[in-house]
Order: C-alpha cells, then sequence, then structure tokens
C-alpha cells in the first residue's frame, strides 16, 4: 500500500499506539489501514450419494478440480456467500445448508467456510469460472486433479462421515506443504 483510500496521502508502516504489529498508516490524517484476512465461503453441494465438482477455467489451478466458493462479498451473510458462489461457479441451487468445515490457512491470510446442503433437484450448469462442471461418487472423483488441500480435506471428510451419517462441524489449520505430504503418504 502507497496511499491512504481516505484522503490520497503517502502512507508508512508504522506501530500504532495500543497495538502490537506494524500497519500501513497515513502519514497526514493518520488513518489506519488494517490488512485482515479473506474469507472465503463455499458449498458442499450433494445430490443423491453424489457430490458437485466445477472444473476451474480460472487462475490459480486452472484446469483443476474444486468445490463451488469465493470471496464472501460485504452485507452478505457467509451462507448467503456461499449459496451465490454456487450459483456463479455451477449454476446450482442450494437449501438446508449446514455448516460443515473451517479451515484456517494463516500462510496466505485465508478463512474458508463449507456449508454441506442440498442440490436442489440435481439442475446444475457451468458458470463463467468453470470450464466443466458434474456429480461424482466418491469412486469417480478426481483424487489427483483436486485443486486446494481445503477442497481435498473436505471432500475426504464427508466420505468419511457419510456412513455414519454424523457430520460434525470441524474446525483446524492447514500449513504450508501439509497437503502434499498427506497426499503422497
Amino acid at each position: 500500500m502507497k496511499f491512504c483510500t481516505s484522503c490520497g496521502s503517502e502512507v508508512g508502516k508504522q506501530v500504532p499506539e495500543g497495538d502490537d504489529r506494524e500497519r500501513f498508516v497515513c502519514l497526514s490524517c493518520e488513518l489506519i489501514h488494517y490488512t485482515n484476512p479473506r474469507v472465503i465461503v463455499g458449498c458442499l453441494p450433494i445430490f443423491e450419494d453424489k457430490v458437485l465438482l466445477c472444473k476451474r477455467a480460472i487462475e490459480p489451478r486452472k484446469n483443476y478440480w474444486t468445490l463451488p466458493a469465493g470471496f464472501m462479498e460485504n452485507g452478505e451473510t457467509t451462507a448467503d456467500g456461499a449459496a451465490r458462489e454456487t450459483w456463479e461457479e455451477a449454476r446450482g441451487r442450494v437449501s438446508n445448508m449446514e455448516l460443515y468445515r473451517i479451515f484456517d490457512v494463516p500462510y496466505i491470510s485465508q478463512v474458508y467456510m463449507f456449508y454441506r446442503c442440498d442440490l436442489d433437484r440435481g439442475e446444475f450448469g457451468v458458470g463463467p469460472e468453470s470450464l466443466e462442471t458434474d456429480l461424482y461418487t466418491e469412486a469417480e472423483i478426481p483424487w489427483d486433479e483436486i485443486a486446494f488441500p481445503v477442497v481435498y480435506e473436505t471432500l475426504r471428510e464427508y466420505f468419511a462421515d457419510r456412513p455414519g451419517n454424523r457430520y460434525p462441524v470441524r474446525v483446524s489449520a492447514i500449513e504450508p506443504g501439509s497437503w502434499r505430504k498427506r497426499k503422497s503418504g
């Protein structure tokens, strides 16, 4: 950051009074510009015994499979954002949304929240950020082509939870390199 979003003056990094870390602070109006983690919201849409996945049309991880998810917008709830992303990426409407998975990814300053939900009438399509979409059973999922560790973990846990029909909300952190070790080990 180089300039203040309020007055346009130059900003510098300093520790504001009463704080414990460097922040961007306007050198003129003294406005503190906080840089906080981004919240990514998404769905684990289910129809019958299948999960809806999207093949990414954009970077990062273009041509890899993911659950429909994206950045939460101002003025929406996490559930509303997750449902919106499912419509935008897979043209699917969802219902019966239940929070299922939260991931802290501190090394990239992100928080992920996934909702387990029903894919209404099993209807879906392809949105502008997807190359293709499809419903997959556990055996059909292209496990080696999953885009992100949070998606891989969410899918793995869902299929482990499904036989007991018990879906606890889990919270965990993803550390750099931990996913590759888990997939290969």
